[in-house]
């Protein structure tokens, strides 16, 4: 059996606005041929569902539990999943006997690391009956039961993707991920990884404008232009546990929460959580093994010009620049799943999808359950 994978990757993150779609054929370590990539975008009825479901998901107390109507979002989540996967084939001429897996992420409605306890909903024997394509889900929990914070899954591709920057990119570099909640990975010349959460990424941002019905982002950062930094509501933020503590831990989306309504005006909330976002990034970077050079961005969080400005300035004052993923070749909105088509295959192959210095795991460990579409 070959090692060389086509592969699907599926994603759909904090921000829960739809599913990031990408192909990928690798043997989930140095080849990797990224393809195509599509976004299925969710209704706004949906999205409401899915905001529901993480107040229903506050209850389970076992990963196996479905307390009232979850079971029935997870079905119709599921086949949603299903109709991104078949018109994607459908769009780039492809068909099911084209892909040998796909990596399924589902939707966290519950991350409680401290618990040991982390929840993504999605059926991979469902989404396999489906597409007709076997399917790797469930990739955190093995994770989490052999100590580690079941997040983040991504760095072992950023490995891979490393090998292969423009030489010109002064290192060391970072990747950084800013989704809902950002995270980076630190890939040193003998390719060990150090990689962790680093904070709110867009999510607060898009509470926030959500929350004045402004909609459901703030789209080219145009409300958090016409604010201002509101210095103690920063530093209100950075000085959270999370950031003071030692020790790294991976983030749910409720252990940050928005500002008063009425202590700040729309515009400068939304410019402080934008300046929250670079500097979050940058006061977990000190953790890292080496003072970083040149941070890539991938995520939502590149397309927002004043995020991407706020880290820019502060990252000068490090002596590091920060630049777009999509400056250097690669594709700052599939990445994510694009990692889960490579994390797909290296669970078919058997091997460790998180380590020691990723998640904080004892030792190296496999994940993912395999599903069989027949």
């Amino acid at each position: 059996m070959t090692a060389v994978k086509t592969a699907i990757g599926l994603m759909s993150g904090t921000s829960m606005d739809g599913i990031d779609i990408a192909l990928v054929t690798t043997d989930g370590e140095a080849i990797v041929r990224r393809g195509p990539s599509h976004g299925l975008s969710y209704d706004s009825g949906f999205r409401a569902r899915l905001k529901a479901a993480l107040v229903v998901a506050g209850a389970i107390r076992h990963r196996a539990e479905r307390p009232e109507d979850l079971a029935r979002i997870e079905r119709d989540l599921t086949l949603l999943h299903a109709v991104a996967v078949n018109d994607f084939l459908h769009a780039d001429g492809l068909t099911a006997s084209d892909i040998d897996v796909i990596g399924f992420h589902g939707q966290t409605v519950l991350h409680r690391p401290d618990e040991g306890l982390t929840v993504q909903i999605g059926d991979g024997a469902l989404l396999a009956a489906e597409t007709g394509i076997d399917v790797i889900h469930d990739m955190r929990a093995a994770d989490m039961v052999a100590g580690g914070q079941g997040a983040p899954l991504i760095p072992v591709y950023h490995r891979a993707l490393a090998a292969n920057l423009p030489r010109h990119l002064e290192g060391p570099v970072v990747f950084v991920n800013i989704g809902g909640i950002s995270n980076l990975t630190f890939v040193g010349e003998d390719g060990q990884l150090s990689a962790f959460d680093s904070g709110p990424g867009n999510m607060l941002i898009d509470q926030w404008v959500e929350a004045h019905e402004r909609g459901a982002f703030d789209a080219g950062g145009e409300i958090a232009a016409g604010g201002a930094v509101v210095p103690d509501l920063a530093a209100r933020y950075l000085n959270h546990a999370f950031f003071t503590d030692n020790v790294r831990r991976s983030l749910d989306r409720g252990d940050f929460v928005l500002p008063a309504r009425g202590e700040v005006s729309l515009a400068d909330g939304a410019r402080t959580l934008a300046y929250l976002t670079g500097a979050a990034i940058l006061r977990c970077a000190t953790h890292l093994p080496t003072r970083p050079k040149t941070y890539i961005v991938s995520g939502g969080g590149r397309l927002n010009p004043v995020v991407m400005s706020e880290f820019s300035a502060l990252a000068e004052q490090s002596g590091a620049r920060v630049v777009s993923s999509d400056a250097v070749g690669l594709d700052g909105g599939a990445m994510e799943a694009e990692a889960w088509a490579y994390l797909a295959v290296r669970s078919l192959r058997d091997l460790p999808l998180t380590f020691p210095g990723t998640t904080g795991v004892r030792e190296p460990v496999r994940g993912g359950v395999l599903a069989r579409h027949r």
